[in-house]
């Protein structure tokens, strides 16, 4: 059945040359691909303002005017005023350096709740701030469907919770949590509330006030960018916290105490161009969209493909985790490889769920959809799982 996108995809494909080719992307939760906007972005800036900050010349004043530009757009885009930004070489290397930081002051017993729909970026940090401190980490369980246990978190809540940590899409199941909900009752127990919206970032708006996040990390190269990585911390949190850094530099904007050593400022012209990509097909049409493609998918799955997560599109981005009776998803993947079709397989650093699901040893393969998906890509993938024996 023809069903018309609400933008014009073709367009915004041509916008695209890596998808210029036969190979079919449907590997965005590893990384999407990037429109040549964004290319021509960061060899634009090599070219014509390569420099530090600081020098009384001009390529140094085009780097931070670039700068400036930069937190402007990474807070449009996440909901936030620019010296609440963060930026860092990846969304890991960001989590590990804030939570060091906001740990200073935690005392022995003092508890962290995680999930068991984490990327382990966002519980590993939290492990390894634990052992260092004497702290206690708890996870936080899902229900059979992979949506988040809300009755599990209320009552892994306590007057010892210093941080609930949780992802706002899961990246290996694509259930979306009630991030807003979350952060109340995480304010309730006098709790932060850090969200990980990197997988959730190609597929919705984020609002971190109407959220009431107090941290959140994300990265570029899952929205159309390139690989850099993203923080807002909410100021009234900021100011209280004794960072980690060099001493000539300085701690305004508030963001820029948290940023170790020299930025990368090629990428951050990049990140530009990838938000206003997105800015210029709009979220009621990528949502929309997205919903369309999951339908399909999800309507034509074959009978031997078990699927691991919400059978609907309702509370879930289009990324999907399944299984196919008696073969190893390895060999799936690689099939579907060698067939044109690029995907993913493993655990993807989700270990909480794949331990939760029983996969552990081979995992799942895992098909993840954005916007410049089209309709004919994803049956033609359907066929090739209609024909695995």
């Amino acid at each position: 059945m023809s069903v018309t996108p609400p933008f014009d995809l073709d367009e915004a494909r041509r916008r695209f040359t890596a998808l210029q080719r036969d190979l079919v992307f449907f590997d965005g939760p590893g990384g999407t691909q990037v429109p040549d906007s964004v290319i021509e972005a960061i060899a634009g800036y090599l070219r014509e303002s390569n420099a530090n900050v600081s020098g009384p010349y001009e390529t140094s004043r085009r780097t931070e005017t670039l700068f400036e530009q930069a937190r402007a757009t990474a807070a449009r885009f996440l909901g936030c005023t620019a010296d609440e930004i963060v930026f860092g070489p990846n969304m890991t290397t960001l989590n590990f350096a804030l939570s060091r930081t906001v740990g200073r002051d935690f005392e022995p017993g003092d508890e962290i709740l995680v999930t068991r729909l984490d990327h382990d970026g966002n519980v590993s940090p939290w492990l390894e701030l634990a052992h260092d401190k004497d702290l206690v980490v708890r996870f936080v369980d899902i229900g059979e469907d992979c949506t988040l246990d809300m009755d599990d978190l209320r009552r892994r809540l306590s007057e010892r919770t210093r941080v609930v940590a949780f992802p706002l899409a899961s990246n290996a199941v694509g259930t979306v949590t009630d991030a807003a909900r979350i952060a109340s009752l995480a304010h309730e127990r006098g709790a932060l509330a850090w969200a990980d919206a990197v997988h959730y970032g190609p597929h919705g708006p984020i609002d971190v006030e109407t959220l009431g996040l107090d941290v959140l990390v994300c990265s570029s190269y899952k929205f159309f960018g390139p690989h850099l990585g993203i923080a807002f911390v909410r100021r009234a949190v900021a100011e209280g916290w004794r960072p980690y850094k060099v001493r000539p530099q300085a701690n305004e904007p508030l963001g820029h105490r948290f940023e170790t050593g020299t930025q990368a400022y090629e990428l951050l012209a990049g990140m530009i161009a990838a938000v206003e990509y997105v800015e210029s097909i709009g979220w009621p049409a990528i949502v929309g969209w997205e919903r369309t493609l999951g339908e399909r998918f999800l309507a034509g799955l074959p009978s031997a493909c078990t699927l691991h997560g919400l059978p609907t599109m309702t509370g879930r981005v289009p990324t999907f985790a399944f299984t196919v009776d008696g073969l190893p998803s390895g060999e799936v993947a690689a099939r579907l490889g060698e067939r044109g079709f690029a995907v993913w397989h493993g655990n993807y650093y989700a270990l909480e769920i794949m331990k939760r699901l029983g996969l552990e040893d081979g995992g799942a393969v895992r098909v993840g959809l954005v916007h410049y998906n089209t309709l004919d890509e994803v049956d033609r993938l359907l066929e090739e799982l209609d024909r695995l024996e």
